[in-house]
């Protein structure tokens, strides 16, 4: 069982996210608006170096972290003991922003209502794929998050731009060419872009999104690569729109299962998701045998927080629901979104 850890003992691990064992799979060059020679990328995520560089200059933010992790153990504790009744769904509203630079790069209102239905489905385990739990982790299964999403308006916006640096978040405003947020505070902003370039300057990434210790700042929310949005002409294996559930994950404060560094082993807050050395790619086959403190066990590939292809993922566990319930509270992190 992993140990739930907090503050600086959790900073003194994060790193990047894991982008070494990624692999080419697709030559995206004919698309004119991505760079020649581009490719599509095994699924890596930087939202743990991205809020790793914020937390590390930044007490302020880094008290908002260790204040957000206390409310979500005391949450869990109450509803243990039933003081929170945890049975009204809460409605996030989301604003897309669409940044594009050729035509094909304006997703449409029909994919982006995709994504939306996509979100809907998974965060309510009503996905048709739900039933591909193995029996060793149905009973950790969520269920209903009891968490939904109304799309409330779509800004768009053509750049001449090619690429989005991750690291200086220039799709956010407009002085840079980009959108400006509609109050983070009340709404769930997602901006999706032509490319988006790491923290070394190499595009791939899918998406990366900012956690609940960033609620309310004006660069608040979740990234994403125009073809990884819906399901309706996106690339595969990232499909069916779950890099939009994998990141909204991160925004309500869910790590990757291996814990927040490349080092593995680490927790991730959930006891229920056995500790993981690191990402899974690809579509594993199950059991998935790995060895974390001497317990060898079957990784639970198929959680949203790990980076198997679309198609692979199919759940949240009962732990990450009470985080992702406790960040939504009424005295949670991010209460404004009700």
């Amino acid at each position: 069982m992993k140990n739930l850890l907090f503050g600086a003992l959790l900073l003194s691990f994060m790193s990047a996210c894991n982008s070494d064992n990624i692999a080419n799979q697709e030559d995206l060059s004919q698309d004119p608006g991505i760079p020649s020679g581009t490719t599509a990328l095994k699924r890596s995520c930087p939202s743990d170096l991205i809020r790793q560089e914020r937390l590390k200059n930044n007490p302020a933010l880094r008290a908002k972290f260790e204040a957000n992790e206390l409310q979500t153990e005391k949450f869990s504790r109450d509803l243990a003991m039933g003081k929170v009744l945890a049975d009204g769904t809460v409605e996030i509203p989301v604003i897309f922003n669409v940044i594009y630079n050729t035509t094909a790069q304006n997703i449409s209102d029909a994919r982006i209502a995709e994504q939306i239905a996509v979100l809907n489905a998974d965060y309510s385990a009503t996905n048709s794929d739900i039933g591909d739990i193995p029996t060793e982790f149905q009973p950790a299964a969520a269920g209903n998050v009891k968490i939904s999403f109304k799309l409330v308006k779509i800004n768009r916006k053509q750049s001449s731009k090619t690429a989005w640096k991750s690291t200086v978040d220039e799709m956010k405003y407009s002085a840079n060419g980009g959108i400006d947020a509609t109050d983070t505070t009340k709404n769930l902003n997602i901006w999706v872009v032509n490319s988006i370039l790491d923290n070394k300057n190499k595009p791939g990434t899918l998406g990366y999104a900012y956690y609940p210790e960033d609620a309310g700042l004006e660069d608040d929310g979740v990234v994403l690569d125009y073809r990884y949005v819906g399901k309706t002409g996106a690339t595969f294996p990232y499909n069916l729109g779950r890099t939009a559930t994998h990141e909204v994950g991160h925004y309500l404060n869910l790590p990757h299962l291996w814990g927040s560094s490349d080092n593995g082993c680490e927790t991730d807050f959930s006891a229920d998701t056995p500790a993981s050395p690191g990402p899974n790619f690809d579509e594993p086959s199950y059991p998935l045998y790995a060895v974390c403190g001497g317990i060898n066990r079957s990784q639970m590939f198929m959680n949203y927080m790990d980076y198997v292809d679309d198609r692979a993922m199919c759940m949240f566990s009962a732990n990450q629901k009470t985080r992702m319930r406790a960040v939504v509270a009424t005295n949670g992190p991010r209460a404004g979104l009700r």
